[in-house]
């Protein structure tokens, strides 16, 4: 057989790999019958036997390969894809780290290898090996530039490059899928979103930009839209575990828990060596009630990995145990790596300040809560000149005469019942009490009303007075389809317990002012304190310095003083401390602002086995206890900012009797 001949039969069936794999085998198989040493006709063999289901016969072909042409890269490649099927992990490293560094733009080298870390376990080098795959995956020339720029951390390099390219090639599907990343790294995900829909304008048929689309989307906790991007790419891809990880995300956001649950425990079936996996089934077990299972899963999560200041945070933050003096140990040993990520060492200092607060060492306590706090003060873009501005903005627009004049508009319905105020003062816990009622459901901190305030842009809120009664109704009907896929049990009222609630009150008011709005509200400093202490998974910027915790509780109490007078009767406020000292008559007068009979179960809220996904999910499945009051106090020789910043909130934080209180 000529050469020139033969080459192109090659080439055929090099062609027939991916869609007929079988033909490849037969067609490579009759080029070796007359040229048996042939290396491309046997790569294409066992590439052909991996895809058709028989690795052994693979590697038979393939390690010979190898060993002949050590500078093959494809044929490492193939190699350590056979190697991983047959399960020998070491070994396809091995090949997939030589194809790699044989040639560094083999992209699916990259991804192979980062799949093949992930089941693993190992986290960093996985996340390295998925960085290189989307470095490497770039071909266009005129984008290799920012690709190695954002590869090599210098993500403004990258953003400056590919903005300057999109002035002169608007259409360039893959510039704009590289942007809509880099604004999804740097936490701008209203701006990622658009720019991947942009991407999927131009280029619809690309899973990466609906994944990233989809994780836009769960970022903003938009789950409707979420849902229905990561569901059509699971169904494409049913194995593939970034896809799953992220339904499984999306589907905890609409209280779909047992969903969750099958979904982790099928992926550490496939990947038990995975701890992030073990964690998040952790959080998924923890919510619907499952404690001790939950601290299994943590506990594994860290046999795993050490290091993961995440699963100590979750151990710590179940509220209600101590950490061990070997877990104490153990986070000090590892907080002296010097290789640890921020987000890691963020989570061990708050991890173990929560085990010395537990045991008394008041002072060590407090040192590494401020170092975590302040590690992630750094990494948040908190303005309290933003948040004191959009107060004075409100209390401007939402006077009585104003909410006079839109009487009679908005939405009819009076489901909602909204629950807002500061973190930790006792918002869940109310919450619980309402949800036992046989008449209310509880959901969970719904970002919706939040939404639709950030859809007006820099003009809210003063663009709500431009608004006539339909679309201050319509907004009103939104707001209600938007939270249906979170009413699971068909009860007439449900309840929204998103605390930043407080600042769009007014617009609460416009679109639905037959909804209830309760004021969940605890002393200054102990709800100051509290939230101080506390590493939010998301939101709550405010909360990691202690003077901008002052100045935005201030601002809350004038804003809530507002409402007082503008809308009379509007607000109910439950003060924390007399809700614990009197549970009884306090429940009693928050059912009879909600318009509910007495039921005795809103006493007994301890008993309900509802998912609850807060930080408090472990007090409110207990009675009330009464020992947490004061905790603050042991504090106090370190809280003077806190106490500066609050000014007279300090004192007038109880705020004038409202609502019947």
């Amino acid at each position: 057989m000529a050469e020139a001949h033969r080459g192109g039969i090659v080439e055929r069936a090099a062609a027939l790999l991916a869609n007929d794999p079988a033909q490849a085998r037969r067609a490579a198989e009759a080029i070796l019958r007359t040229a048996p040493s042939d290396p491309r006709a046997l790569l294409i063999l066992g590439s052909a036997r991996r895809r058709l289901g028989d690795p052994a016969a693979a590697r038979a072909v393939l390690a010979p390969l190898a060993r002949a042409y050590p500078r093959a890269a494809n044929t490492q490649y193939e190699l350590g894809l056979a190697l991983a099927e047959l399960g020998d992990a070491p070994a396809a490293a091995a090949a997939l780290q030589q194809a790699t560094a044989i040639n560094r733009d083999l992209a699916d080298a990259w991804r192979a290898l980062g799949d093949l870390r992930f089941k693993e376990g190992d986290i960093a080098g996985a996340e390295t090996a998925f960085a290189q795959h989307r470095r490497a995956a770039v071909t266009d020339p005129a984008l290799r530039g920012p690709a190695e720029a954002l590869f090599a951390g210098r993500v403004a390099e990258a953003e400056q490059q590919l903005r300057a390219h999109l002035l002169r090639h608007l259409a360039d599907a893959a510039a704009t899928r590289m942007l809509a990343e880099i604004q999804l790294r740097l936490a701008r995900h209203g701006d990622a979103e658009i720019l991947f829909a942009r991407a999927l304008e131009l280029d619809p048929a690309h899973d990466g930009a609906r994944f990233g689309h989809a994780e836009a989307l769960f970022r903003q906790q938009k789950s409707a839209q979420a849902l229905a991007e990561i569901e059509g790419l699971v169904a494409r891809a049913p194995k593939d575990p970034a896809y799953l990880n992220l339904l499984a995300a999306c589907l905890a956001l609409v209280g779909e828990d047992q969903r969750v649950i099958g979904i982790y425990e099928a992926l550490l079936a496939d990947y038990p060596k995975q701890p992030r996996l073990w964690l998040n089934y952790g959080h998924t077990l923890r919510a619907v009630g499952r404690r001790e299972d939950a601290v299994g899963a943590y506990q594994r999560s860290l046999e795993l990995a050490p290091g993961l200041g995440d699963a100590y945070w979750s151990l710590a933050n179940l509220k209600v145990a101590a950490l061990t003096p070997a877990d104490e140990a153990a986070i000090i040993g590892v907080l002296a790596r010097p290789d640890l990520t921020a987000d890691d060492r963020l989570h061990l200092h708050y991890a173990l300040g929560k085990a010395l607060e537990d045991r008394g060492a008041h002072a060590g306590a407090f040192e590494h809560y401020a170092t975590g706090a302040a590690i992630r003060r750094a990494e948040i873009p908190y303005d309290p000149d933003e948040t004191s501005a959009q107060a004075r903005r409100a209390r401007a627009l939402f006077t009585q005469p104003f909410f006079a004049a839109r009487a009679g508009s908005g939405s009819p319905s009076a489901a909602p019942i909204f629950i807002v105020g500061l973190p930790r003062s006792g918002s869940t816990l109310i919450e619980q009490i309402l949800a036992s009622h046989s008449q209310v459901e509880g959901t969970m901190e719904l970002p919706d009303i939040g939404l639709i305030a950030r859809g007006f842009d820099r003009a809210y809120p003063e663009a709500l007075a431009d608004l006539a009664a339909p679309a201050l109704a319509a907004l009103g009907e939104a707001y209600i389809a938007a939270t249906r896929a979170h009413r699971k049990l068909g009860r007439p009222f449900f309840i929204d317990k998103m605390p930043n609630n407080f600042l769009h009150v007014g617009l609460i008011h416009l679109i639905l002012p037959n909804a209830r709005i309760i004021d969940a509200r605890r002393h200054p400093m102990a709800s100051g304190f509290s939230a101080f202490k506390q590493h939010f998974a998301q939101g709550q910027g405010f909360s990691y310095d202690l003077a901008d915790i002052g100045r935005y509780y201030r601002d809350y109490v004038e804003l809530m003083a507002h409402f007082d007078a503008s809308l009379p009767g509007g607000v109910h406020r439950v003060l924390y401390e007399d809700l614990v000292e009197d549970t009884e008559r306090e429940v009693a007068r928050l059912l009879d602002h909600c318009g509910l009979p007495f039921e005795a179960a809103c006493l007994k809220f301890y008993e309900n086995s509802r998912a609850v996904r807060t930080v408090s999910s472990e007090q409110v499945r207990q009675p009330i206890f009464r020992g947490g009051l004061e905790q603050w106090r042991a504090f106090e020789p370190w809280l003077e900012p806190l106490k500066t910043a609050l000014g007279p909130a300090l004192e007038g934080w109880r705020g004038a009797p409202t609502g019947g209180v």
